[in-house]
């Protein structure tokens, strides 16, 4: 089970705007403030957080806790979403925070009833929203005219 994930950013400003805007039709909310660290989390009435944003130089290595360099890749993070209008509401509010597209809202060849969209965040991360409704087909959990 995860409980948290902290995303290597080169502009904190940029991503918190960015981030606060695209998460909100999922229901998130920057929760927590950690010197430079922000994090957002479903608002539930908790404290819990567990998606953060950290800042980082462009050219920056990241630093494993034995010390070592390690070289972090574009890095793609799923979003759980309630439900298909929350991924299109996702998707054209990264897109109208500065996101690019990366993958229109609409059903995946992953299985049957995998929805999801991708955006590009500042950064170049891929992030998605989804709901992954494997075998709940024709009993309303996925629009009509979905396929």
């Amino acid at each position: 089970m995860l409980d948290h994930i902290t995303l290597h950013v080169t502009d904190i400003e940029r991503s918190v705007n960015f981030y606060t805007r695209a998460l909100a039709p999922l229901g998130y909310i920057v929760k927590a403030h950690h010197e430079s660290t922000l994090g957002f989390g479903v608002n539930d009435g908790t404290l819990h957080s567990d998606f953060y944003l950290s800042p980082t130089d462009a050219d920056a290595t990241s630093h494993s806790h034995d010390g070592t360099e390690t070289v972090s890749p574009v890095t793609h993070i799923a979003f759980l979403a309630p439900s298909i209008d929350a991924i299109r509401a996702f998707h054209a509010a990264a897109l109208a925070a500065g996101g690019r597209d990366n993958g229109a809202p609409g059903p995946r060849p992953y299985h049957p009833g995998y929805y999801s969209a991708f955006v590009l965040d500042p950064d170049g991360n891929n992030i998605e929203a989804v709901v992954d409704w494997s075998g709940w087909f024709g009993d309303g959990h996925i629009d009509a005219g979905v396929e």
